[in-house]
């Protein structure tokens, strides 16, 4: 039997997955990100903890098929070369790649995460049928991945979809390295940002924070806040409907540019939808051309938790059948 790895290298958690080439899931481990150190620490927690799900399977390393990795951008993905994400502090230059295939001895392939997912969502999930459609990953940052007339779009430089360096507004948190930028309102770290500029506003007035019983704001988390607000707190709630009008702002240009059939959203969008998505939709029903906001369906990611496993797997599982394809022309 032949097995597929994927690595979901993430700034909170790293997710490895293990799958037959039918895209099977039949193990997987996950980790906080920043236990295993450095760049070169995690590269080797994640090399044996694959070999030893991979044992576990009972399948020796020279039965993959091939290894696909996703992560935050920028990155090289046509030289598997993680290019200094901001999710990802001191990956400068990381061969992850080389590395891996080093180890493993099979093909490997670096996907920018949104891209990865867009795949992902597109044949397993909600975008399945679309043949123009936008992923957001909203989770610890903001990307995107585009898929237009039924093809991933990479752009010149593989660097395209890479919204959240885009300037939303002159002021507000600062995240991909720009204050006001449309990661620094619809993230998980940026909502975090967001609720801490507020908590501390709240503390110095002397009322208490739902979310920050303890008063200390660097604890503070998205997750924090949307549990706050499923409990109906005011403020909670209020810092959800921020970012969602910030993302109906975003939604609402994309939505005019590529004129998409959907648009699917991850992570924090999918598990706290009914505080953001009211005020996205408002937002969008604003500024979007009415003809195209109607043709186009906002949904959340269908694949849930283990959407990233399967965006790994999906690179490689695209790897694989490149190579395939390959040794299918060159032998005649």
């Amino acid at each position: 039997m032949r097995f597929l790895l994927g690595i979901d290298l993430g700034g909170t958690k790293t997710s490895i997955a293990l799958a037959t080439e039918d895209m099977k899931i039949v193990a997987r481990r996950r980790f906080a990100t920043a236990e295993a150190g450095g760049p070169y620490d995690l590269i080797g927690r994640i090399a044996s903890d694959a070999s030893a799900i991979l044992r576990d399977a009972g399948g020796p390393e020279a039965s993959l098929a091939a290894c696909g990795i996703c992560s935050g951008g920028p990155l090289d993905s046509k030289r598997g070369i993680i290019l200094s994400p901001p999710n990802l502090p001191g990956w400068d230059r990381i061969p992850i790649v080389d590395l891996l295939s080093d180890r493993f001895g099979c093909a490997c392939r670096l996907e920018n995460d949104a891209d990865a997912c867009a795949l992902a969502e597109w044949k397993l999930g909600a975008g399945k049928g679309s043949s123009t459609m936008v992923f957001l990953t909203f989770g610890t940052g903001m990307g995107a991945g585009i898929i237009v007339d039924g093809r991933l779009h990479r752009g010149i430089d593989g660097l395209a979809g890479e919204i959240g360096h885009i300037r939303a507004a002159a002021t507000g948190p600062e995240a991909y390295g720009k204050r006001g930028s449309f990661e620094a309102f619809c993230s998980g770290a940026g909502i975090a940002k967001m609720a801490q500029e507020a908590a501390r506003r709240a503390l110095l007035r002397g009322s208490a924070v739902a979310y920050c019983p303890d008063g200390k704001l660097a604890g503070i988390t998205a997750k924090a806040v949307a549990e706050a607000a499923t409990r109906g707190d005011d403020m909670a709630i209020s810092i959800l409907a921020r970012s969602g009008r910030r993302l109906g702002h975003g939604l609402a240009a994309l939505i005019d540019l590529l004129n998409p059939e959907a648009i699917v959203i991850g992570s924090v969008f999918a598990r706290c939808g009914e505080f953001l998505y009211p005020e996205a939709a408002r937002a969008v029903a604003r500024e979007a051309l009415p003809v195209a906001a109607r043709r186009c369906k906002i949904m959340p990611a269908a694949l849930g938790e283990e959407l990233g496993d399967y965006a790994a797997l999906m690179v490689a599982a695209e790897e694989a059948g490149r190579r395939c394809q390959g040794e299918a022309v060159a032998g005649g």
